[in-house]
């Protein structure tokens, strides 16, 4: 007897059962960003200008200042997070999760026992990068102001693949105790276990730009930013 008919219902259940997974998901996503204003958000760092259009957050590079970060006023643990972004070809950008600046120096201390000293008004943590130079690592994790690269792409060509120039790209990040995962337009990117920074806020960068006239006012947009926050 031929069973050719069970390869196909096999994987409609899955689809129909991921489907309901995701709409699962949508009805508990709270917005981050109104799409009016900027309320419960802080900039910290440089002078990038961060202005709201069309229910979008649009940020816009200014030269000679550092980078730059419109920040959460609150702060998270556990969540997944989901955003959609427009970059220009010319601007490096980043996601800020569990993320935080302190009025005092803070230091850290890595696993193997050496330390890490960050001057007060830093902005650091894990950093979702967008990268839209051919390299493209965007979905890669890297620790902004502490230790550089903890999961680059160079080793995930599908994810490198999956980013899409001058277009609108997704992100889901997932955080869950010491795991952070991250997907790019729905293919997984970063998986990475790190335990320094259990907490902290989320942010949207704007890369300084020195004084290249080329890269000033370039512009990163923002939009459809939510949140689930999850149990401990």
């Amino acid at each position: 007897m031929k069973r050719s008919w069970i390869a196909p219902v096999c994987f409609a259940v899955v689809v129909f059962a991921a489907s309901l997974v995701q709409a699962a998901d949508d009805e508990k996503f709270v917005p981050l960003f109104n799409g009016k204003n900027l309320d419960g958000w802080v900039q910290h760092g440089g002078k990038a200008e961060y202005t709201v259009e069309d229910d979008m957050i649009v940020g816009t590079s200014v030269p000679k200042t550092g980078n730059s970060f419109l920040c959460t006023k609150k702060k998270y643990h556990n969540f997944i997070l989901e955003v959609e972004y427009l970059v220009d070809p010319l601007l490096n950008s980043g996601i800020q999760i569990r993320s935080n600046v302190y009025d005092e120096p803070k230091t850290y201390t890595k696993s193997d026992g050496k330390e890490i000293k960050v001057p007060a008004g830093r902005v650091h943590g894990y950093q979702v990068e967008i990268d839209p130079s051919a390299r493209a690592w965007s979905g890669g994790i890297y620790d902004e102001g502490r230790r550089g690269w903890l999961n680059d792409l160079k080793n995930n060509p599908e994810a490198q693949k999956a980013f899409k120039q001058n277009e609108w790209n997704k992100y889901r990040i997932e955080c869950r105790g010491d795991s952070i995962k991250t997907w790019i337009n729905g293919v997984p990117a970063a998986d990475l276990t790190d335990s320094m920074t259990p907490e902290g806020f989320i942010a949207l960068q704007v890369h300084g730009v020195g004084g290249d006239e080329k890269k000033v006012g370039k512009q990163v947009k923002w939009r459809n930013v939510k949140i689930i926050e999850l149990e401990d």
